[in-house]
């Protein structure tokens, strides 16, 4: 006589159960509303130059890795820099309940959702308006830049004075805020250091909405915190680039090794010598054949009968690419200078290519590669990339395993491998790298074709992604990752490493609340640091 008494109960409980799942949804989603509303009102009261978009704000939520879309409440587009300023103070007065946060996002190219905020305001840099590009020429020569500037712009400026930045980046289409926040690393970096190391002052927005000027010898900490500070510490919105003299030409030029520890004997070789070439990066080809042939159309044989002889077989080869610079009027003194630079390598004689090129020429070279790309409709596809830095000690087990077993094959994207020196590095900045005096950037910059299950899919490249950095970990090789990316605090903790408390240090001084860069995932707004 109970069993209907105790389904009764049961339809009764399954009943109160339903009715406060839909009772609590409906309290978070007026709540979500009424959040979405409060924002919306408080933003629009805001006076500013320029102006706020709550519609159009899907561009936003993309970026070069084509992995990430996260949907933003709002895109700021800033005329001034106080715009900006007081858009952060405004969020940071609302105190640590509030959701916003906000993203500094430049030309779009981060690869895991860096520049992204989710239903937060991200602040778009190349609508900021201000001062134009200054060019200082003398003795102590510099640029003073908007950190929303395109590094190629700088170039052609900095041209008419006869003068350019020391540090590049292999692709020039980057904003000055993005690549500062990073590090800025090319085949440069061996001799003058990354960009962080090649920059006098800094204009910047703290998390709490305060415009501060700094340098070395000025708020000196907030200086080098920002400096590879991965967009914690603050927004740079203007910052002096140190220059040289420019040259008019470069001797381009591609030779191969079959051996690894050849390659890399050469490579260390010459960013010790005094007298070297003025760019010096390598790159890893597995079972590519046919491939000088994919060279001639710029590059010369030295030797054209010895080039067409050379079969690469599949082969594991290793292309070393050199640049030096010159002025028209010393054209027979380069090519001297070259050869001999030439004579204490050990490469594969047939496989010596030339070429001679604008200086602008040269350091736009990967914009050719991207018009391309655009062209044949593949330069809007997942990036999975995975740059990393290996000490040199470590550098011929990494190879031994990652270029032997794991990746079969190079039809993905470049794999660039060069070295770099310690010293040319300020370890004030809050940029990660390796204790050795020398390591290795290795940068796997692989492309997906989408829908793919193939060895060119997403998920097999991400699957290389993670051996690899399984391999490195189980093998303990003091490894860092340039371009970070981790979900969890344990795992930043982890990369950076004893220097991990002075970053939640200056995390706590110039953006306690957490509202800067949530892209990064290191930390989460109204979480306390730990």
């Amino acid at each position: 006589m109970r069993c209907p008494s105790i389904s009764f109960h049961k339809q009764n409980n399954m009943l109160f159960i339903k009715s406060f799942m839909i009772l609590l949804l409906s309290c978070m989603t007026i709540r979500i509303n009424l959040c979405f509303s409060s924002n919306y009102s408080s933003l629009k009261t805001l006076s500013i130059d320029g102006h706020f978009t709550f519609d159009d704000v899907h561009h936003a939520a993309k970026d070069f890795g084509n992995r990430f879309q996260l949907l933003p409440f709002a895109v700021l587009h800033p005329r001034s820099v106080s715009d900006i300023a007081t858009t952060i103070k405004h969020i940071w007065q609302m105190g640590p309940h509030s959701q916003l946060t906000v993203a500094a996002r430049g030309h779009g190219h981060s690869l895991q959702g860096q520049a992204q905020a989710h239903r937060g305001v991200v602040i778009n840099m190349g609508s900021l308006q201000g001062p134009k590009m200054h060019v200082h020429s003398g003795n102590y020569s510099y640029v003073d830049v908007s950190g929303g500037e395109l590094w190629i712009n700088i170039l052609h400026e900095s041209l008419k004075y006869g003068l350019a930045p020391k540090s590049w980046t292999d692709y020039l289409h980057l904003t000055v805020g993005g690549t500062l926040s990073n590090a800025g690393i090319s085949g440069q970096a061996f001799r003058y250091g990354p960009q962080i190391s090649n920059v006098y002052q800094l204009e910047v927005v703290t998390g709490k909405g305060e415009v501060v000027n700094c340098s070395e010898n000025q708020n000196g900490d907030l200086f080098h915190s920002v400096l590879g500070g991965l967009g914690q510490f603050g927004i740079i919105t203007r910052a002096r680039i140190s220059l040289e003299p420019a040259p008019d030409m470069v001797k381009w030029i591609k030779v191969l090794y079959s051996d690894f520890t050849t390659f890399t004997r050469d490579q260390e070789l010459l960013i010790y010598a005094e007298s070297t070439f003025d760019y010096i990066e390598g790159f890893v080809i597995i079972n590519r054949t046919g491939l000088l042939n994919n060279w001639r159309s710029s590059f010369n044989p030295q030797d054209p009968v010895q080039a067409s002889q050379f079969e690469s077989d599949g082969r594991t080869l290793f292309c070393l690419e050199l640049a030096k610079y010159f002025n028209t009027d010393k054209t027979d003194t380069i090519n001297e200078e070259v050869m001999k630079l030439l004579s204490q390598l050990r490469y594969i004689p047939s496989t010596l290519f030339l070429s001679e090129v604008s200086y602008i020429e040269f350091l736009d070279r990967v914009h050719v590669s991207e018009i391309k790309l655009w062209s044949k409709g593949v330069w809007e596809v997942p990036h999975p990339w995975l740059n990393l830095l290996v000490p040199k000690s470590k550098i011929h087990n990494f190879a031994e395993e990652v270029f032997g077993s794991i990746l079969t094959d190079t039809s993905n994207g470049p794999i660039l491998i060069y070295p770099v020196k310690k010293s040319k590095w300020d370890n004030r900045t809050s940029a990660v790298i390796p204790e050795e005096d020398i390591f290795y950037l290795v940068a796997f910059l692989s492309s997906a074709v989408p829908s793919s299950t193939g060895t060119d899919g997403l998920e097999h490249i991400l699957n290389q992604n993670r051996r690899i950095l399984e391999f490195c970990g189980t093998a303990r090789l003091g490894f860092k990752q340039y371009l970070p990316h981790y979900t969890t605090q344990e795992e930043w903790q982890a990369h950076f490493g004893p220097q991990w408390e002075v970053f939640v240090q200056r995390k706590s001084a110039y953006d306690p609340l957490a509202i800067l860069a949530p892209g990064q995932r290191i930390f989460q707004k109204a979480i306390p640091f730990s």
